[in-house]
């Protein structure tokens, strides 16, 4: 296990307080550069003192703010449930997207696009959110069945249901492939092209699951040191997994319904948060959110230049910049539980 960098809560409370202010310098960055580059004073006076006649304004309130708010809200909800699940399943490699959710998502939208008459952004939202609140309720439901819920069952049917989802949905999309122009959003991942009544409609989920993940922060301390631990602390383990899982549905459904499957937030953020402040969920969860959004507010930015007047889509980047990580947690892990079962076979 890796030393945290801060072992006190002061340290702790000032490398949050310097993480915030990276959070904000991505914030302005985000806002301010793009293929049409904006002077940092004319975007601080485009928040303060709006003018509708400015062109440069206009971009950004209308365009660029609502996307780096985004940005910033959807990487902030990824990483909280990235952080939650792996507190709950106890495996370094819990994400999002190991519940189904992603898949979830993007199967109701090819399901709505083919079967009912739904055409705006917001009707199609609702379907993603749906269909990540059901792939989230459906894998706690398999994981409980035959001897109650334990972490490797979890992983096993969120496994299962995520290739289920995703075959699925190629299989609608064969059958009726004039829908996937439409669910490339979805399939990629994008915070481009949204405005700030679509940020609106998901905010709530997002901001309850955010007062829920830090409420149940002390117990996922707790939990995540072992369920015979927790019980003997008084921990009541089985509402605290349903209050958790509330919370994931929340958090990463709002998220991926909004901005599409972007995936690596929910799994390498919290590493990130583990690295600065140990094992205290209190700090990992603030850690996760703040670390998650400057991911995705740096992602977005990075996406912006390379194929231009284009631009990359943003799970594509996230990938690029998540799967060294995924390989060396991955890699971390496999030489660890080697260690401890040769460790084990000496002992015996």
């Amino acid at each position: 296990m890796v030393k945290p960098l801060f072992k006190h809560n002061s340290g702790r409370l000032l490398g949050l307080l310097a993480a915030l202010l990276l959070l904000l310098l991505a914030f302005v960055a985000s806002i301010a550069l793009g293929t049409t580059s904006i002077a940092p004073l004319k975007t601080l006076q485009a928040l303060i003192r709006y003018d509708p006649t400015d062109s440069d304004q206009i971009i950004i309130v209308t365009t660029r703010l609502p996307r780096a708010m985004f940005a910033l809200t959807v990487g902030a909800s990824l990483a909280m449930a990235g952080a939650m699940m792996q507190a709950l399943t106890r495996n370094p490699l819990a994400s999002p997207g190991l519940f189904g959710i992603n898949s979830g998502a993007v199967l109701a939208v090819v399901l709505a696009l083919t079967l009912l008459p739904l055409t705006s952004l917001s009707q199609l939202i609702w379907a993603a959110f749906v269909g990540a609140a059901v792939a989230a309720l459906l894998v706690y439901v398999l994981g409980s069945l035959g001897g109650g819920l334990t972490p490797i069952r979890l992983i096993l049917a969120g496994s299962a249901l995520s290739a289920l989802f995703g075959a699925l949905t190629q299989g609608v999309l064969a059958l009726d492939e004039s829908g996937l122009q439409n669910v490339l959003f979805w399939l990629a991942g994008s915070v481009a092209g949204k405005d700030m009544d679509t940020l609106l409609q998901v905010l709530p989920y997002m901001l309850t699951g955010g007062v829920l993940a830090l409420t149940l922060a002390y117990s996922l301390t707790i939990l995540s040191a072992g369920e015979e631990v927790a019980r003997g602390l008084g921990q009541r383990t089985s509402l605290v997994k349903t209050l958790s899982a509330v919370a994931v549905v929340l958090l990463a459904g709002s998220a991926v319904s909004a901005a599409g499957a972007i995936g690596f937030v929910g799994l390498v953020m919290p590493h990130f948060a583990r690295y600065f402040a140990g094992n205290d969920y209190r700090w990992v969860i603030p850690y996760s959110a703040v670390f998650g959004g400057i991911l995705l507010l740096l992602a977005d930015l990075a996406a912006r230049f390379p194929v231009q007047p284009g631009e990359l889509p943003l799970g594509v980047v996230t990938g690029l910049i998540g799967m060294p990580f995924f390989i060396y947690i991955a890699r971390t892990e496999f030489t660890q539980r080697r260690g401890e079962h040769d460790e084990s076979r000496t002992d015996a």
